[in-house]
């Protein structure tokens, strides 16, 4: 059965010229969304985001590199200088892109889009917002928020009531659609996604407190096969547990190195670069399956069962169904050219983790 947002959503992208906002909460589609425009369009589309690593997990660049903003607060008014001068082949690619995809854009700060606005207009269309491009917006508004220094915030509350992207004064002028993917792909409890949804929507009341409360019998310390993730507030403990169980499993240890190859800087790396592993390792899955059918979806629990260090990996999954095999996955460092002969704008991959 079809998705009648995600149509909808697709057909706003590819039939018109409108600009949207794509929301909705974890595991309903967003990505997939992307993966697949990118396919099937027949528009040059560049797709950037705030950071290294979430422009990596969108196979594009960062809004930073594309656009060369800087990394101080841009002042709206003020006459706007690039701190490098630009290569000509990249300002083709701004003046020939037809759709801009700007993914996590709940972290966008507002001041960082109307930097955008900026240079599109400098380098397409004046007395457009945006200089007439279209754009794709992808985020949800209730997981990552901008970041502002705390020097930050004084000057930027002079011309922005809040740091979101939605107060950028470019956005302000352009009329753009919002769809919100609200089937939850990841999930199908139907009872875990009312309180998930609840608490996602601060309306969680005495009976959502209680039927949490139910699930926390006191001195409770589970097993280590049980099955249960520790939650914690800093990778470094979270990155102690895991080494601590690991250690306790009595099965041999195989190590994967990644293989890096061309640019790809450390800081953007998307998993650690020595994977260490055991059978019975529990693991979770950090990207997307992009075969079909999709055996497996980033966030997925499973255990290890067997390792092959040709064949590769088989985890037996928690929710159950078949076990899976996986070899290595790729993650593309790319960046974008223009075909001088067909004028087409072109993924150029630098490197590969």
């Amino acid at each position: 059965m079809g998705n009648p947002k995600l149509e909808l959503a697709r057909r706003i992208i590819e039939n018109t010229g409108a600009s949207l906002f794509l929301t909705g909460r974890a595991g309903t589609g967003k990505t997939t969304f992307l993966h697949d425009l990118r396919a099937s369009t027949r528009k040059r589309v560049v797709v950037a985001a705030p950071t290294g690593i979430a422009a990596i997990n969108a196979g594009g660049v960062t809004l930073h590199s594309l656009f060369q903003l800087d990394f101080g607060i841009f002042v709206p008014g003020q006459a706007h200088h690039e701190k490098f001068r630009m290569r000509n082949e990249k300002m083709k690619i701004i003046r020939g892109m037809d759709l801009l995809v700007i993914d996590e854009v709940s972290m966008v700060r507002a001041d960082v889009l109307d930097a955008v606005d900026d240079s599109l207009r400098r380098l397409r269309d004046r007395n457009k917002p945006f200089g007439g491009v279209q754009l794709l917006l992808i985020g949800d508004l209730q997981q990552l928020p901008p970041v502002a220094r705390e020097d930050e915030e004084k000057n930027l509350r002079q011309d922005y009531p809040t740091n979101y992207f939605f107060e950028s004064h470019a956005l302000k002028q352009l009329d753009y659609e919002t769809v919100e993917l609200d089937r939850v792909y990841r999930q199908n409890d139907a009872e875990f996604l009312d309180i998930l949804n609840a608490i996602r929507d601060n309306r969680a009341d005495d009976s959502v407190l209680a039927r949490l409360n139910s699930r926390v019998p006191r001195k409770f310390i589970p097993d280590d096969y049980d099955g249960y993730i520790r939650l914690t507030t800093h990778n470094h403990l979270a990155a102690d547990i895991n080494e601590q169980r690991l250690d306790r499993l009595p099965t041999p240890e195989t190590c994967f190195e990644a293989r890096v190859e061309g640019k790809f800087p450390e800081s953007m790396y998307p998993a650690d670069p020595m994977l260490r592993l055991k059978v019975g390792t529990q693991v979770m899955f950090i990207k997307n399956d992009t075969g079909f059918p999709r055996a497996y979806y980033n966030g997925m629990l499973g255990e290890i069962v067997a390792i092959d260090e040709e064949n590769g990996v088989t985890v037996r999954p928690m929710e159950g169904g078949d076990i899976i095999t996986v070899g290595a996955v790729e993650w593309p460092n790319n960046t974008y050219a223009v075909d001088e002969q067909t004028n087409q704008i072109v993924e150029k991959r630098e490197g590969s983790f």
